[in-house]
């Protein structure tokens, strides 16, 4: 038997950052964020040689441990034993036995939230595999939980809602870690038109964004009240972006971005560079409207709206910047698992 799991990532259209504790807590966030096309993957297998093993295509890595209750958790591979050894300790398994493969379609820091899609991705293949009573609500609080809490890593919330839940999303994320998921329902139309108006580009650089996030963070508990500001706005353009995509009004798409993006530039330093602020106004001298950088910032995936047909020009604008234009279409489904024949 092997079990297969696998999650999309996604683009955050707005309000990225107010996911992020203290600032949702204290305030309340809010996110919409849309799935694409792009996933993260894992195949588990179980075996009575009592090993465990774990292997990274994307890392090039493979771990062999001795069938145990608490794994180390390694340098290398920290998501996969953090995983299994919540697993084993909320479900009260005996040590387990399996050879785990992971990958994903996007490299970690790539912007599109693929670590914590991969945690909801190997989390969905042990549900799968040992019939945990869990639901979507469920599997996304432990997610989120085992990154942020049980790992330490920093990062919102929003990411392993939208692997779970899948589609267009409008979440808010209030204080006692309330999280409230609203699917947006939109034309087949819209959606197919606004995902040809939006160019996807990698920069070729991924980056850490604990860093950026850790300073969000220092901003919000040392009360500086221009950052907190920035925050406000960014949360802002959350609401403004559902009602622009509710009403149909496309054309609202790329200034809303736009607005975003001049706020989330005052969130905290290292967001931008000059690399990233050439490559913005290149695409919004070729015809976008407005646009982003995927995640926390610093490099990875970028985004833009392009109206009209002015995609084509601004993809062709982008080739002297060296990165790569990603095709993709949004995908209205979440964390899926099967049982492979």
């Amino acid at each position: 038997m092997i079990i297969r799991s696998k999650a999309p990532l996604r683009i955050g259209l707005a309000g990225g950052g107010s996911d992020v504790s203290p600032y949702s807590d204290i305030y309340g966030g809010a996110i919409l964020n849309a799935t694409i096309d792009l996933y993260a993957y894992a195949s588990l297998e179980p075996t009575n040689d009592n090993k465990i093993v774990f292997q990274s295509v994307d890392k090039g890595i493979t771990l062999i441990f001795d069938s145990q209750e608490v794994l180390p958790v390694h340098a290398d591979l920290p998501l996969h034993a953090g995983i299994y050894n919540r697993v084993v300790r909320d479900f009260q398994c005996n040590p387990l036995s399996f050879k785990l493969i992971t990958h994903a379609d996007a490299p970690p820091g790539s912007g599109l939230g693929s670590s914590s899609t991969l945690v909801t991705t190997i989390l969905g293949a042990f549900v799968e595999w040992l019939k945990l009573p869990l639901g979507e609500n469920d599997i996304a609080r432990l997610a989120y939980e085992i990154e942020r809490l049980d790992l330490g890593l920093s990062g919102g919330k929003q990411d392993q809602y939208s692997a779970t839940f899948g589609g267009i999303n409008f979440m808010e994320f209030l204080a006692d870690d309330v999280v409230i998921v609203n699917p947006l329902r939109l034309k087949s139309s819209l959606i197919s038109e606004l995902a040809y108006s939006t160019v996807l580009y990698f920069t070729g650089a991924s980056r850490l964004s604990d860093n950026i996030i850790d300073e969000q963070k220092r901003s919000v508990k040392e009360n500086q009240v221009a950052k907190i500001e920035a925050m406000h706005k960014i949360k802002e353009q959350a609401y403004l972006m559902k009602e622009a995509l509710l009403k149909e009004d496309l054309n609202e798409i790329g200034p809303i971005l736009d607005f975003g993006w001049k706020n989330k530039r005052q969130m905290a330093s290292g967001i931008t560079n000059p690399l990233i602020d050439e490559i913005y106004q290149a695409a919004l001298s070729a015809g976008s409207t407005g646009g982003k950088v995927s995640g926390a910032g610093g490099g990875g995936f970028m985004f833009f709206y392009c109206p009209q047909n002015s995609r084509h020009k601004v993809i062709e604008a982008l080739k002297k910047f060296g990165g790569e234009v990603r095709a993709f279409n949004f995908s209205n489904k979440g964390l899926t698992s099967w049982q492979a024949k």
